[in-house]
């Protein structure tokens, strides 16, 4: 038996000590440089450290561009939320009604998800690109002018206007971000649908329930779990949106897309202010922790409760 675990633990040691170096090690490091004076690349080369404390945290957070980029955070978080579930549970409810070609269609659904961020963010830029419209439209603007919508027009991730706090042109990479993962909320609540019971399904017929009652009031409180899942899966992602935003519009005009992700490649790798740069990237974590650690002892607890 203790040969066994001696094996195993020779085994795991070498995964253990890389996330050791590479990943908590380096978080170490870059909440070390988030409380200096790093803001130069000299200062970094010579290893001149000042303990600043939390001053270059205050100075994020009185900066209007990262307030800004905390709005367009909640904005995107929410509706890219909502709209990836959404669409996934109606794919998969016209998945699970066994229409023909499912198969295929589950393909071409799931196919998005093969792309990376980088390829969705150009090609949908592209196409909501406004150019010169009304006279010479390019993408969605065009199209509007060849059916005879020209007043549908519009700049898109280039307009400057709000709705309330948020920037409207954050609308074109919601779309785009829901294109690409709603195929996967698609394939979690399809197989969330095929492992409910059908007697409890053909139970619910004979009581006399509607299509809709019997998704609204049997199936889809069956389906908490994967929601939740769903939610925090596609949170983590949102928070820390960066090769999409990026590629599709950068922080865009007056920074209307602007997203922290971005903010902090700029400060960090352009304009070399390593502890400002440090910060965002802290402050990401700390985002990402409170969404995932509370969801990871859910896991565990329900886990517990299951065992026992």
């Amino acid at each position: 038996m203790r040969r066994n675990r001696g094996v195993g633990l020779l085994v795991v040691l070498p995964s253990i000590v890389a996330i050791a170096i590479f990943v908590y090690g380096f978080i170490s490091w870059t909440v070390r440089v988030s409380l200096s004076n790093y803001n130069s690349f000299s200062s970094l080369l010579r290893g001149v450290y000042r303990f600043v404390g939390l001053r270059n945290y205050y100075r994020i957070f009185s900066d209007w561009r990262f307030q800004t980029d905390l709005w367009n955070t909640l904005f995107f978080t929410l509706f890219f939320i909502l709209g990836t579930i959404a669409v996934g549970i109606v794919l998969a409810l016209l998945i699970d009604s066994r229409i023909r070609g499912v198969k295929v269609f589950q393909n071409i659904f799931l196919f998005p998800m093969a792309l990376a961020f980088v390829v969705t963010g150009t090609t949908w830029g592209w196409i909501f690109n406004p150019g010169d419209f009304p006279k010479d439209p390019m993408g969605v603007n065009l199209l509007f002018k060849q059916l005879g919508l020209s007043h549908l027009q519009w700049g898109w991730y280039t307009t400057t206007g709000h709705i309330g706090p948020f920037n409207i042109a954050l609308i074109p990479i919601i779309i785009a971000a829901v294109w690409q993962l709603s195929g996967y909320a698609m394939a979690m609540y399809l197989a969330g649908l095929r492992g409910i019971p059908n007697s409890i399904i053909e139970a619910a017929k004979v009581d006399g329930a509607t299509p809709w009652q019997l998704f609204w009031k049997v199936k889809f409180p069956l389906l908490k779990p994967i929601t939740l899942s769903a939610m925090i899966i596609l949170g983590h992602i949102s928070l820390k949106i960066f090769d999409l935003v990026y590629a599709m519009t950068g922080s865009g005009p007056n920074n209307v897309t602007d997203v922290p992700a971005v903010y902090m490649f700029e400060l960090t790798f352009r304009a070399n202010r390593y502890a400002l740069g440090s910060s965002i990237s802290i402050i990401m974590l700390v985002m990402v922790a409170v969404v995932v650690i509370p969801y990871l002892f859910y896991s565990m607890r329900q886990q517990k409760e299951v065992r026992l």
